[in-house]
């Protein structure tokens, strides 16, 4: 099947320009080949003395199937509800339907310091019941891959998530240079 064909199958979706970081309405996993659609994007940043500071644009990109997999349980949610959902978002990650994100950089970050948010996620695991030794092993392996890394505004990390629950990082430093 053609690209165009197998992307025609996918939910209409437009492209989503957040914070200057535009994001296809489709895309082809570079882990799989599958075509996937724009499920939604945002921004992530803190609270930095009144002012909230922008340090990552996120998108994601999702399976088909990932609709009505999700209806199940949530169709009859507004946006506004589904935004705020903490078990929305968690059934995204661990539904068994392929995966793969963009994260730009706004603000230049080191690998510690974007890696250092694995911390949280592994307290979560930790505090279901849901942690254990195949978890340890991968958040040492994520940490180590970010080690020694440098992201400067522009730069992006690409994960895509198996159903079968691998993980492929791909990231991309980018130098931006503007010419007048």
């Amino acid at each position: 099947m053609s690209l165009t064909a197998s992307l025609s199958l996918l939910p209409s979706v437009t492209p989503l320009q957040i914070d200057a970081v535009t994001f296809a309405p489709a895309v082809r996993s570079p882990a799989s080949s599958n075509p996937l659609f724009l499920g939604g994007a945002g921004v992530r940043g803190l609270d930095i003395k009144g002012k909230f500071v922008i340090f990552t644009v996120i998108g994601i990109y999702l399976e088909p199937n990932a609709i009505p997999s999700l209806s199940v349980n949530w169709k009859c949610k507004t946006s506004k509800e589904l935004t705020e959902s903490v078990p929305f978002f968690r059934e995204i990650v661990t539904c068994p339907f392929e995966k793969f994100m963009k994260v730009a950089m706004k603000l230049p970050l080191t690998g510690p310091e974007y890696s250092e948010k694995v911390g949280i996620v592994m307290a979560i695991w930790k505090s279901l019941g849901v942690y254990t030794e195949r978890e340890a092993k991968a958040i040492k392996r994520f940490l180590e891959i970010f080690k020694n890394q440098n992201f400067p505004p522009g730069a992006s990390i690409f994960f895509a998530l198996s159903p079968k629950g691998s993980l492929t990082v791909l990231l991309l430093s980018q130098l931006l240079i503007t010419l007048t």
